[in-house]
């Protein structure tokens, strides 16, 4: 077998995984990815088989939603009916709930223990004192360089181990046929999908890691099989028996029910909302928001608007801008943008105009607190030292445990840097991301055309004297999944980046003359942009506004009055706490013991994309919302680059909340009591395991059993014409296939046919 004929048989196999996004920038994407090529319930089928999980919401699931009246009467008792069941919905209730299905017995465990074992120590990240040696080599060689030492496996070895990946994997392989060989290499994937979905992260995002420690899937599938050679395991694992596709079925059905019992009473709400009045208008809002389209806006956006004269539009979190981003303390570039697009820019901080005082000061500070964190690091770790580290620093971290296990709102501002935040002494700069000598700046024209990208998705040609664009993160102690709630449009990272760099972009007098000029988008004079951040676990809002102009106070001042009052509220909604709701929201983001510092996206159900009259006067806190106005859009151009975008990465965050759900301990991530973190970017379960590639039980269930995540896919409303949508995904090979296989439900609100609302059907 030629080397380029086994990759290629490996790039076939890898279909079955997809990548595991390391925590520090933990992108929730579909765990059977490599199966929206073909119908959704097929998919169920297939993926079962091959990973052994459950892939539909279990009968006890299904008891509480009906038992909520989640899942209608009326809808539950037609799709039976249509699928030729006649009994009632509580006698097939009770079939789900009698079949229940055995555990599968992992014939492999051995094997998977040794992988784990050698992945986890050549993956490190910084995390180990010791590393492993000649990792610099790449995986494979430092294996076959160290395997000899491991006597768990040294005396089973018989011979000497091959010198490259590529003929260890022939020598295995060459007994089996074409068939046999891709199907081999695909359950040996799948046998750790979490620990090769990293291998993949690594190699197709480049990075820096695996730059420095080279691994491959070619080199995971070569020391995973030669290993089971030697322990005499199983090359080509036995199919699992097929579950009972009956059950299968009526699982499906219930899921449909589920379903269409929610998008019905989503319809009606619509239809409700739209026959109020819209209230108070104004010629002009005193100030705008343009926030992130993620579910937790909706309750923001609500109550803003009916506090005081401002008007919200709802963006990708990303706002616009395909970009990485190298932070000013820690040094590091990190995505900052969907993670399924390549980044064309890097943005850089800059010292502001007046501000180099206070950047040294900055720098200083930053420098004496990692010389500190290095140091105490340096004493923890070294041998001679560690005992009377823990001697001497017993006490200090003593009382901080306690402090944040019983005043946590304290240790917090303890904690908190004792320097400002860079935010106020630097200015974002955006570059081009080519690989030169200097730094190119991109050009006014492409500066504009990002600007008018924001303006033109969300149908925004009238401005308010003061524009905030307001990116979101969360904050909470002790949690892993911390990134999971922060901006997936941003690959899991705070959003503010990408607001203050387009706030920057468009407060430039080039960059408004060529929108003028050029696309007749004539922004006032009197028209400042700020950015603003939105921290979804507190509910507060913080605004940049070092650089605003004097005139603009009396706005600001009042604005931040407003905010701080829609904050009181919003949590209280948010929480259902009528008393002492901020006070709980910051002791829950704060304390080491809270489990569910916040729901995140637990919830959503529904992405809209239209313009917020459509949902002004209603309560849509389970949607995303994107902005949208079909008027502007005369070629669909507009509308293409939201389902292109934000689309597939909610339809990522749905599924990736689905499979979470209905099989926590395959698909999501486990009980976060028995997580122990590897090498600063993964999840284990206990003293070891595959490597979690899905959510935490806490962030999606009540208990083990009871959800608090509807385990149900996305239903998506567009008001557009139909003839748009027919266009963009006739062009569109990959998000057609989503819909015609519905992974996405996708629904019409046509203006040509007066806004009747149907199924979207090719």
């Amino acid at each position: 077998m030629n080397n380029q004929g086994l990759k290629d048989k490996i790039n076939q196999a890898a279909q079955v995984i997809g990548k595991t996004w390391p925590l520090y920038s933990f992108v929730t994407g579909n765990q059977l990815s490599g199966y929206e090529d073909r119908p959704f319930f097929e998919a169920l089928e297939q993926g079962s088989n091959l990973w052994g999980a459950c892939v539909l919401p279990k009968a006890c699931v299904y008891r509480q939603a009906w038992e909520e009246g989640k899942i209608g009467h009326e809808e539950i008792g037609a799709i039976l009916k249509e699928a030729g069941k006649n009994d009632s919905p509580d006698r097939y209730l009770a079939v789900m709930e009698a079949n229940t299905t055995a555990e599968r017995v992992n014939e492999n465990h051995e094997l998977d223990r040794l992988m784990l074992k050698w992945l986890s120590l050549f993956l490190d990240e910084g995390m180990a004192a010791w590393p492993m040696p000649f990792r610099e080599m790449g995986f494979y060689t430092a294996w076959s360089l160290l395997v000899v030492y491991d006597n768990d496996i040294n005396k089973k070895l018989a011979g000497p181990v091959p010198k490259t990946p590529e003929e260890a994997l022939s020598r295995i392989l060459t007994n089996f046929d074409e068939k046999q060989q891709v199907e081999i290499l695909k359950r040996h994937l799948a046998a750790l999908p979490g620990w090769a979905g990293y291998i993949k992260y690594r190699v197709e995002n480049d990075s820096l890691w695996n730059r420095e420690y080279p691994i491959t899937l070619l080199d995971y599938l070569a020391v995973r099989l030669w290993m089971a050679r030697c322990l005499k395991a199983t090359i080509l694992p036995e199919v699992a028996e097929e579950k009972d596709h009956s059950l299968l079925e009526l699982k499906y059905l219930w899921l449909q029910a589920w379903e269409q019992t929610w998008q019905n009473r989503f319809f009606n709400k619509l239809k409700e909302s739209n026959k109020r009045p819209a209230g108070r208008k104004f010629s002009r809002p005193d100030a705008q928001f343009v926030f992130c389209l993620d579910s937790r806006s909706e309750v923001l956006r609500r109550l803003l608007e009916k506090t005081g004269n401002y008007e919200t539009y709802g963006s990708a979190g990303a706002f616009g801008i395909p970009m990485n981003y190298l932070h000013p303390e820690s040094g590091l570039i990190n995505k900052s943008s969907p993670a399924m697009l390549p980044s064309h820019y890097v943005v850089h901080e800059e010292t502001a105009q007046g501000k180099d005082m206070e950047v040294n000061e900055y720098k200083e500070t930053g420098k004496r607190l990692e010389a500190c964190k290095y140091f105490l690091g340096r004493l923890k770790n070294m041998l001679p030292s560690a005992f009377g580290y823990v001697e001497g620093s017993g006490f200090y971290y003593g009382a901080i445990m306690l402090l944040r296990l019983f005043k946590p709102n304290e240790a917090e501002r303890l904690m908190l840097h004792h320097h400002k935040g860079y935010e106020e002494i630097y200015e974002p700069h955006i570059y081009y991301t080519k690989q030169t000598d200097s730094l190119v700046e991109i050009s006014m024209e492409e500066k504009a055309t990002l600007v008018k990208g924001v303006f033109d998705s969300c149908g925004w040609r009238t401005f308010a004297p003061l524009v905030v664009f307001t990116g979101h993160a969360s904050r909470s102690a002790n949690n892993p999944y911390a990134s999971s709630l922060d901006c997936g449009a941003c690959a899991g990272n705070p959003g503010k980046r990408n607001a203050r760099t387009l706030a920057r972009l468009a407060n430039t007098k080039e960059v408004r003359e060529i929108l003028c000029e050029k696309y007749r988008i004539d922004i006032p004079n009197d028209t400042f942009f700020i950015a603003g951040e939105h921290i979804t676990s507190s509910d507060e809002v913080k605004l940049f506004d070092a650089q605003v102009p004097e005139r603009y106070q009396k706005i600001l001042q009042q604005l931040k009055k407003d905010l701080v009052e829609v904050r009181k509220v919003m949590t209280k909604e948010r929480l259902n706490e009528p008393q002492g709701a901020e006070y709980l929201a910051k002791i829950k983001s704060n304390s080491w013991s809270e489990t569910r510092p916040e729901w995140g996206l637990s919830g959503h159900a529904g992405y809209i994309i239209g313009p917020r009259s459509l949902t002004l006067n209603g309560k849509f806190s389970d949607c995303f919302m994107s902005s949208y106005d079909w008027h502007i859009d005369k070629d669909g151009f507009n509308l293409k680059g939201i389902m292109q975008g934000p689309l597939l990465v909610c339809q990522w965050i749905s599924n990736h909340y689905y499979f979470s759900t209905v099989d926590n301990d395959v698909f999501g991530a486990g009980s976060k009591i028995t997580h122990n973190v590897t090498g600063k970017y993964g999840v284990l379960q206990g003293n070891g395991s595959d490597l979690k590639i899905g959510l935490p039980l806490q962030s999606l269930m009540k208990s083990d059993e009871q959800v608090f995540h509807n385990p149900i896919r996305l239903s998506t409303l567009i008001q557009a014409p139909k003839r748009y949508i027919t266009q963009i995904l006739e062009s569109d090979e990959k998000l057609k296939s989503l819909v015609d296989n519905d992974w996405i439900y996708i629904f019409v609100m046509d203006p040509e046919k007066d806004n009747a609302i149907e199924r979207y059907k090719s």
